[in-house]
């Protein structure tokens, strides 16, 4: 099967990089997550980068990785939770690529995000109704750009990339 490049979206949890990683495997192509690829090119981890330069900073450093990124052909990208706050990046995922919506409910991301160090938005007293407000501002977001919106609640990765293999072709 010939596709271009397939932009995962959605709030932490929703499985983007596990479908991600799957997906390319079955696609034969390359994987990239984006909060990934800014980990590496800074050499520190995300909530390094948060406590460092703050969310706009981490921002930035997000928008320069994923116009380079949807620039790439035949690839499948994992991009951050938050990547769609910004004009730029909505546009360039939707432009250059077939943006997939992993839709997930909050209890599921709580279920899923509950013992991860790595989301500094989450670093707070009450993750649940960071989960609730990230989803009221951005889950509008998510599906304006998106050509395929999946449901992952309770639903295992394998049955999601076969699910997403079919609405592909």
């Amino acid at each position: 099967m010939k596709f271009h490049s397939i932009f995962l979206v959605g709030p932490m949890g929703a499985g983007k990089s596990t479908i991600g990683r799957l997906l390319s495997a079955e696609l034969h192509s390359e994987f990239f997550d984006s909060d990934k690829v800014i980990e590496e090119r800074c050499g520190a981890n995300i909530p390094w980068i948060f406590d460092m330069e703050g969310e706009a900073g981490f921002r930035e450093r997000e928008e320069q990785v994923i116009d380079e990124l949807t620039q790439m052909t035949d690839i499948v990208l994992a991009t951050g939770g938050g990547a769609v706050l910004r004009d730029a990046n909505r546009k360039h995922l939707s432009s250059r690529g077939t943006v997939v919506y992993l839709c997930t409910s909050v209890e599921q991301q709580l279920a899923r995000t509950a013992k991860d160090r790595n989301r500094p938005l989450l670093q707070q007293d009450n993750p649940e109704q960071i989960l609730r407000e990230l989803f009221l501002q951005r889950d509008p977001l998510y599906r304006s750009i998106a050509d395929i919106i999946i449901e992952t609640d309770q639903r295992n990765p394998k049955w999601v990339v076969q699910e997403l293999k079919k609405r592909l072709s």
